[in-house]
C-alpha cells in the first residue's frame, strides 16, 4: 500500500490555510486536501465532501464514543476532526495529503505517531489577523474575540512545528512558492532514504 506524506498546514482562524492548499494541489499531481468532518453548517459557497463531512453535533457525538476519529477539538463552538477511514483513505490514494488540522491536532497525531510535517502560517501581526477574519464575515464580536484569544495561544503552542512561516496580506504566491520548496525537499528525503 502506498502512504502519501502528510503535510499539516496549520494557522489561526483566517489564516489563508484553505486558499494557500488550493494552490499546492494544483502544483503537485496526486496530491489533495484531507477533509475533515465537522458539527457546524456549511459557510456560502461551501460543499459537502469539498470543503468538510457535516453531520449533526449527535453523530459527532456518536462518532467519538464509537472511537472513529484520529483526533478532534471543540472550537469555536463546533466540533471538527479526522475520521480514522476518510485519513487511511487519502494516504492510500495520494502521494501527498494538505491537512488543514489546527495546533492540538497536530500534537494528537504525533501523540498517535502518524507521520507528519507541520507547517504553521502566522500573521503579519493580530491586528491583520482580525482583518482577515473580519472580512470573511459570518462572526459575531463574541466570536471574533474568542478567534483572537485562540489565535494567541496556537502561535504559542506552535513552537514545536518544524516550519514557521509568515503568510503576509497580498503575498500569498510567495507563501505558496516556500512551502512547494518545503514539499519537494521533503519529498527529495523520502525518494534518497
Amino acid at each position: 500500500m502506498n502512504n502519501g506524506l502528510l503535510f499539516i498546514i496549520s494557522a489561526p482562524s483566517g489564516g489563508g490555510k484553505d486558499a494557500v492548499i488550493a494552490k499546492l494541489i494544483k502544483i503537485f499531481p496526486r496530491s489533495s486536501r484531507l477533509v475533515t468532518t465537522t458539527s457546524r453548517t456549511p459557510r456560502p459557497g461551501e460543499l459537502e465532501g469539498v470543503n468538510y463531512y457535516y453531520i449533526s453535533t449527535e453523530e459527532f457525538k456518536k462518532k467519538i464514543a464509537n472511537d472513529e476519529f484520529v483526533e478532534y477539538n471543540f472550537f469555536a463552538g463546533n466540533f471538527y476532526g479526522v475520521e480514522k477511514v476518510i485519513l487511511n483513505k487519502f494516504l492510500s490514494n495520494n502521494d501527498i495529503i494538505f491537512a488543514t488540522t489546527e495546533v492540538n491536532g497536530k500534537h494528537n497525531f504525533d501523540k498517535l505517531k502518524i507521520a507528519n510535517l507541520g507547517i504553521f502560517l502566522l500573521p503579519e501581526s493580530l491586528e491583520i489577523q482580525q482583518n482577515r477574519i473580519e472580512k470573511r464575515g459570518g462572526t459575531t464580536e463574541k466570536s471574533l474575540k474568542e478567534r483572537l484569544d485562540i489565535a494567541k495561544n496556537e502561535i504559542l503552542e506552535s513552537k514545536d512545528y518544524p516550519y514557521h512561516l509568515v503568510n503576509k496580506d497580498g503575498a500569498m504566491q510567495e507563501t505558496v512558492e516556500k512551502i512547494e520548496e518545503i514539499v519537494r525537499n521533503e519529498l527529495s528525503k523520502r525518494a534518497n532514504a
